[in-house]
């Protein structure tokens, strides 16, 4: 049973039908999740060109599904204090803040990442 709800749960396939439309959704609606999903695309594309190793794919997927997967749960995140909290108040945009913040290490972090697998291929150190 779902809290609150006379309904059982979702099937399992609707539970990924149900997460297909939330990623849909993101798309459509956030900026920075389309950003995000272009940078991945071409960290991925130079990764087929430098034709990187097994364990260098690994990583740079990782780093790409992570830095997805955290702005996701920032943009869940805003629309659940948006909704708790519809006018301005100051723990709302603190909670805001550090979510996006959140996103903002790991992307930097990602990067580097990215920036040492991709030096290291193409033989710079």
């Amino acid at each position: 049973m779902i809290p609150g709800s006379d309904r059982d749960h979702p099937t399992f396939i609707r539970s990924f039908r149900f997460a297909l439309e939330g990623i849909g959704i993101a798309i459509k609606t956030e900026r920075n999740i389309k950003v995000m999903l272009g940078i991945g695309a071409v960290a991925l594309i130079v990764s087929a060109w430098l034709a990187l190793d097994p364990i260098s794919w690994c990583i740079i997927l990782m780093c790409c599904a992570l830095v997805i997967h955290a702005e996701l749960v920032n943009t869940a995140l805003e629309a659940v204090v948006d909704l708790a909290s519809p006018e301005i108040h100051p723990l709302a945009k603190r909670a805001k803040d550090i979510a996006a913040a959140s996103v903002y290490v790991l992307s930097v972090m990602s990067a580097l990442v990215g920036l040492l697998v991709f030096s290291h291929a193409l033989g710079l150190w």
